[in-house]
């Protein structure tokens, strides 16, 4: 099959989740991606949940990121294992990591150092505050909650009046991956017109910092420092979950029509022209007002009898789901969102799909997780052309390790 990063190799010395996430989405779109780990491997390799049992090939979390990637073990602080590397470069299109800033200068492959070997090769770190910052944050590592606390975001999440609270998933970590990967996309189509390679430096405080645009605004133009409101939209209302019955669904009138149709499926027409809620300026304003006449009425239904109702009217309304609720949702299976992968050595497992439905190249899993160094000889011989007994002499002095089993 066609694939639309087909003949693009990424050399990939990233580990746990930012990088990582970026790396399999180049894979996911059919770049060959080499993942050159330590002896003993990506940390991740040690984070449960565990397939079976526990190993460093059986862990749930590194497999569902680590799909459609190639691995090779190489002590980089090995003087062979640097020259390893510095021959993967020079065949490479582009060269990924996400270590603290001064790791890579310290190994001798800061930027100046890999686009002299290769003037071609596109560079992209991840790090929590830049490579380019004010001394001050200049090497400080940062982990995804220090993202989310630093960048504001933190202080937008939770119930209304309450404590700051973590975005559910590790979100500083995951969209630095995405902006990485969309900065690799445009620095490859530059490259392309222009021959040249460049460094790309991606912050995870500035990618959820650019994320909040909405509280921006409302502090540039007003001076509002906005604070968490649980499901409610700042600007719009109704725009939230409500409680029903049982559990909850999530109601939003994006506008004063949306909001005539609301008020008619609860049957309460009386409240459409309504001087303090006709307007949506008006519903926001007198917010409190609004709800304590809306939440005990909404709590009288279930919310299959609510969207039901609402979606004879083509009102939007969706129940709030749990995981269970999303992986054995038909939508979810129909959009290919859960996919059965053959793991090496082990049973078919299930894990999330890619989002990247592209109509003639579409984004797809080909291949498993790799197992611990389970490509280390193939790519050195075939991509490096080191022979048989340069690669046996390498194992024995432990610059490359055999593949780990399953």
């Amino acid at each position: 099959m066609s694939r639309s990063l087909n003949g693009v190799r990424v050399i990939d010395l990233s580990h746990v989740l930012a990088m990582p996430t970026c790396a399999m989405i180049l894979g996911d779109l059919g770049a060959e991606v080499i993942k050159l780990e330590p002896s003993w491997g990506d940390d991740s390799r040690d984070f449960g949940p565990w397939i079976d049992k526990h190993g460093k090939n059986r862990s749930g979390y590194f497999i569902s990121l680590n799909r459609n990637k190639k691995s090779i073990t190489v002590d980089l602080k090995a003087t062979k294992g640097k020259e390893i590397l510095r021959d993967f470069i020079k065949v490479s299109d582009v060269i990924i990591e996400n270590f603290r800033p001064t790791t890579m200068r310290k190994l001798g492959f800061g930027w100046e150092q890999i686009h002299e070997i290769n003037p071609k090769i596109i560079y992209a770190s991840i790090c929590g505050f830049g490579h380019d910052s004010i001394e001050e944050y200049a090497s400080r590592p940062a982990y995804d909650m220090v993202a989310q606390a630093y960048s504001g975001m933190m202080s937008l999440t939770g119930p209304l009046g309450g404590p700051p609270c973590r975005i559910g998933s590790s979100s500083g970590d995951i969209t630095a991956g995405h902006f990485s990967a969309m900065g690799i996309l445009a620095a490859l189509h530059y490259r392309k017109k222009t021959g040249k390679g460049q460094y790309i430096d991606i912050a995870m405080v500035d990618g959820l910092f650019s994320m909040l645009l909405n509280a921006f605004n409302d502090y540039i133009a007003e001076g509002v420092i906005m604070e968490a409101q649980g499901t409610m939209d700042s600007h719009i209302t109704p725009s939230q979950a409500f409680q029903t019955k049982y559990d909850w669904v999530i109601i939003t009138a994006q506008n004063d029509s949306l909001w005539k149709k609301y008020c008619e499926v609860i049957n309460r027409n009386d409240l459409i022209d309504h001087p303090k809620f006709k307007t949506n300026s008006l519903r926001t304003k007198n917010r409190k007002e609004l709800l304590a006449i809306l939440e005990p009425l909404m709590a009288k239904k279930t919310t299959k009898r609510w969207i039901d109702l609402f979606k004879k009217e083509d009102f939007t309304a969706f129940p709030v789901n749990n995981m269970k609720d999303m992986v054995e949702n038909p939508q979810t299976r129909y959009r290919k969102m859960i996919r059965e992968v053959d793991q090496t050595g082990l049973k078919k497992i299930r894990m999330a799909g890619t989002p990247f439905h592209l109509s003639e190249t579409p984004g797809d899993i080909y291949a498993p997780a790799p197992i611990l160094g389970e490509h280390s000889e193939i790519l050195l011989k075939t991509i490096l052309g080191y022979s048989q007994e340069e690669i046996a002499k390498l194992k024995e002095e432990k610059v490359v390790v055999p593949d780990l089993q399953v």
